[in-house]
């Protein structure tokens, strides 16, 4: 277990002071997306019953005022559906942006040595890696929550037109 935490360390040492920024940025991302999931699981049905069970009980559905009822379930309804997703999609679109932060702080760090070293190799390997490393980190990160965040858009969709059709209006 040791290993595995100076591996880690190890790791976040050499990418820099951005990992630790991009890491929390994506444990942040992932805690909301299992939010998501878990909402769907468990509170989701409760949000359409009740919405369901408000426009079930109005007496008639055809004026003016009966449609704007049902758009404002509707919309109260897709409010809690969509819960978060627009913070998970601004923290996938952050990633690789702090991925770049971390790019532009390792090339301050590669030129940093080689005017207080005059290029030598060694001292700018270090800021190599604390090029890269962020780099690619922001980009994984980003592309796991892309994912998780497409899923989450077409399951958003679809229980939205879901619940618009289980709000009938009389003809």
């Amino acid at each position: 277990m040791d290993h595995i935490y100076l591996t880690i360390m190890s790791f976040m040492e050499q990418g820099g002071d951005v990992l630790w920024w991009i890491a929390a940025l994506t444990f942040f991302m992932w805690i909301l997306i299992i939010e998501r999931i878990v909402y769907f699981q468990t509170e989701h049905k409760g949000v359409v019953r009740s919405a369901t069970e408000a426009w079930e009980m109005r007496p008639e559905r055809k004026s003016w005022s009966a449609h704007q009822v049902r758009e404002k379930l509707i919309s109260e309804s897709s409010e809690q559906i969509a819960g978060s997703y627009m913070l998970i999609q601004t923290c996938v679109m952050l990633c690789p942006l702090l991925g770049l932060l971390g790019t532009v702080t390792g090339m301050i760090a590669v030129f940093d040595a080689m005017a207080t070293q005059g290029g030598n190799a060694r001292s700018m390997a270090s800021g190599v890696s604390q090029a890269t490393i962020p780099t690619m980190a922001g980009m994984i990160a980003s592309l796991s929550g892309l994912f998780a965040s497409t899923f989450l858009k077409q399951k958003i969709d679809f229980e939205t037109e879901l619940l618009e059709d289980h709000l009938t209006v009389d003809h």
